[in-house]
Formats: C-alpha cells, sequence, structure tokens
C-alpha cells in the first residue's frame, strides 16, 4: 500500500518548466535512492526538493533579490520512489546563494524524504561544487569530510544522488 496516493507527486518532478516556460540555466537530472539499513529498497518515499534558480535566487518574497527571480523556474518538486527506492527529479543546476553581506555560499537544494514507518520528515541538503573542499560555506563547513560525504545517512535511511546533464 504506497505511503501517499501517486496523484500527490504526478508532474512535480519537472522543475524545468513553469507556465508552460523553459527555465534559463544547465538543465541537469537529480537521481536518488532511498534505502533502509541493510541496503532494502523504501518504495513509495516521497522525496521534495526546493532551490534557487540559476541565478542563486529563491521563490520566495523574503529572499532579498527575489526580484531578479528566473519566472520560469518554480524552484520546487516532488518525486516518489520506486520498487527499487529510485527517484529522479529534472530540474536546473542552481547558482549560489548568496548570504548576507553578498558573500555568495555553495550552490545547493534542500531535500526532504517522507517515507513509511519516519514519524518525521528528514531534511538534507544537497551541494553542487566539482571541489567542496574549497568552498566557504557556513553549512558545508560543518561536515568533517566534505571529500567523502558522497551519501548522507539519516537515521536507518541512506539517500543517495547522482548527478548528469539532462538531454534536451
Amino acid at each position: 500500500m504506497p505511503f501517499f496516493p501517486g496523484e500527490l507527486v504526478v508532474g512535480c518532478e519537472d522543475l524545468t518548466h513553469f507556465e508552460e516556460k523553459t527555465a534559463r540555466g544547465q538543465h541537469i537530472l537529480l537521481t536518488g535512492r532511498i534505502l533502509e539499513e541493510g541496503k532494502i529498497a523504501v518504495r513509495d518515499a516521497i522525496v521534495e526538493i526546493w532551490q534557487p534558480d540559476a541565478n542563486g535566487v529563491l521563490r520566495d518574497p523574503l529572499d532579498p533579490h527575489f526580484h531578479e527571480i528566473d519566472p520560469r523556474f518554480f524552484g520546487w518538486g516532488r518525486s516518489r520512489s520506486n520498487a527499487e527506492g529510485w527517484y529522479q527529479f529534472r530540474t536546473v543546476l542552481p547558482g549560489p546563494l548568496r548570504a548576507d553581506g553578498g558573500v555568495p555560499r555553495c550552490p545547493q537544494a534542500n531535500v526532504m524524504v517522507l517515507a513509511i514507518g519516519l514519524v518525521r520528515r528528514l531534511s538534507t541538503t544537497v551541494f553542487f561544487h566539482d571541489v567542496p573542499e574549497s568552498v566557504d560555506d557556513p553549512t558545508l563547513n560543518c561536515i568533517a569530510d566534505v571529500g567523502g560525504c558522497l551519501r548522507c545517512a539519516i537515521r536507518n535511511l541512506i539517500l543517495t544522488v547522482f548527478l548528469r546533464t539532462a538531454s534536451t
């Protein structure tokens, strides 16, 4: 029995189109797998992402750069894991957020997971950088071994993320 009805995720996996327009920036596929302890696939987990556009602007009126938002990028998506635990989003490579004082942060997407047996949602962040050790980001600086952090283990679930350029 699925955790959520399929209707809650249909059509929400593609963040590159909003109001029949195509988002600016490099389109990518953000693909991952949800596994329980023992590497058992989690079926019907709900995965949500929210992220800035290619310019690093969040679709949030509280973002001080909101007036610069790409009107063709929604910034939020939802997917459901299949029987093997896989999920996928078509999105844009996010630009760096600008922290207070205009200091750029590492480009990132926030990820939230809901699944059977979880009392609370699980949240993490996916950072996009070729050399994460070279980035001065307050959140990323909290990770002791950034170079070795290829997946995030949250409680007894493992979230593994794979990136590739989206084909048109």
